[in-house]
């Protein structure tokens, strides 16, 4: 029989225990954070800034550890409606030369239970908002939260709402993403995030067209993710929606003017970048009509991701925003929010005592390993974007290497990352924390 990850049950709570939790953020980490909160035998309220829940963006990539966390809430099923499959990864250079390739399914072997799925980000944060709602989360919407005030000799906090309406609760975690309100809260200044310089254009085509064409209808017949590598820019592709769908996400230089995030794009400039590249890139971009991009920033870590009262903490990018090149940015706030619930799931009491306990080893466990993937995405950054040379030839040489040497651009094989990054075992973690 195959390995399987154990779903946690929901802990039965008596009111002496059952905290209030509030959770700014109705994202992917916030949702996360709201499952494994609600597991832990807590309420969640959820508060969410648009007059809406929804996913923006396009694909998302899942990686063992992620899908470790995602079964162990009980949703393998419900995700396994609207995943893709990809057989292997594959390393191009710009003009379409095979460098490398990496067998996802062997490589998931390493840490047996696990998979890598690809999804449209809406996908997977529906099923995310369905689960919480099962477990009991309570949603509000147009509910832009402006501070966080700690009450009661720090027992609680109260969130200050846009409204002006107060609400206080027994804990408060901000999860609102990498403009983060509350990490300036906590911190008590402005704290902008930090360019990377670059940006990113995302789109998703339609494969009717592509399957008309022979040399591009096995990228949607034959799903594999690729990665084209070249002077100071990459390009990824993936196919979504059981084949409906075909993802391009092409990374280049930021030229965008200082103080924007997200900005309508122009097709002619962006396909000028690519047109020297793989034959396939500009035909793929001919059937692009429209296009945004967005700027691409990270956040280095804090010192002290939580409140000293033990009322108010942060996750996920709010924290750590982490350039997308280890394909570990979500996965990461779901980490957070799964090491979060555990920690909740471990109190016996209310007090202040136990929640700063609990904060105390969540930051622990977390704080080196999302440092880890901020760095490591920045070298994954230069990595990708060499000139053609001496460093290009040699990155080249070590990605075709068996076995592969540590450091190598295809990093989920790298054999000192790989097993730290996908193998990740959060009640061990909790429980070696705990015991220190």
């Amino acid at each position: 029989m195959s390995a399987y990850i154990p779903v946690k049950e929901k802990i039965k709570r008596g009111e002496d225990s059952k905290l209030k939790v509030i959770v700014v953020g109705a994202g992917l980490g916030g949702l996360g954070a709201a499952i494994s909160i609600l597991l832990a035998g807590h309420d969640v309220l959820i508060l969410e800034s648009a007059s809406e829940i929804a996913e923006v963006g396009a694909g998302i990539q899942i990686l063992p550890n992620s899908s470790r966390v995602l079964q162990s809430w009980g949703m393998r099923e419900a995700l396994s409606h609207h995943c893709t499959k990809p057989k292997q990864v594959n390393m191009l250079g710009w003009k379409g030369n095979h460098i490398s390739s990496m067998n996802f399914e062997e490589s998931a072997a390493n840490y047996p239970g696990t998979f890598y799925w690809d999804f449209h980000r809406a996908s997977l944060h529906k099923c995310l908002l369905n689960r919480a709602v099962e477990l009991g989360a309570l949603v509000q919407c147009n509910s832009r939260v402006l501070d966080v005030r700690i009450c009661r000799n720090g027992e609680s906090a109260r969130v200050v709402l846009e409204s002006e309406r107060e609400i206080e609760a027994d804990l408060v975690v901000g999860a609102d993403g990498i403009n983060s309100r509350l990490r300036e809260v906590m911190l008590g200044k402005v704290d902008p995030p930090i360019p990377t310089g670059d940006l990113a254009y995302r789109l998703l085509l339609s494969t009717s067209k592509m399957m008309k064409d022979p040399e591009l209808a096995s990228l949607v017949t034959d799903p594999q993710v690729n990665y084209w590598l070249g002077p100071d820019m990459h390009a990824v592709n993936y196919v979504l929606k059981g084949g409906k769908l075909f993802n391009m996400v092409l990374l280049v230089p930021d030229d965008m003017p200082a103080g924007a995030s997200t900005l309508e794009g122009n097709v002619e400039e962006m396909r000028a970048l690519y047109k020297n590249w793989d034959p396939r890139i500009p035909k793929l971009l001919s059937m692009c009509e429209s296009v945004y991009k967005w700027r691409l920033c990270i956040r280095p870590g804090m010192e002290n991701w939580s409140h000293p009262s033990g009322a108010f903490t942060l996750l996920g990018d709010a924290v750590h925003a982490t350039l997308p090149y280890l394909a570990s940015g979500a996965g990461m706030a779901l980490e957070d929010s799964i090491v979060l619930g555990e920690c909740l799931s471990r109190i016996t009491s209310k007090c202040s005592a136990e929640k700063q306990m609990a904060l105390r080893v969540y930051e622990n466990c977390r704080k080196d390993r999302t440092e880890m993937v901020v760095q490591r995405g920045n070298l994954q950054q230069y990595l990708y974007h060499l000139h053609d040379g001496p460093e290009q030839e040699e990155r080249d040489r070590r990605m075709r290497m068996i076995p592969t040497p540590p450091g190598e651009a295809l990093a989920w094989r790298d054999p000192e990352l790989a097993p730290k990054l996908l193998g990740y075992d959060h009640l061990k973690e909790v429980s070696a924390m705990r015991c220190c």
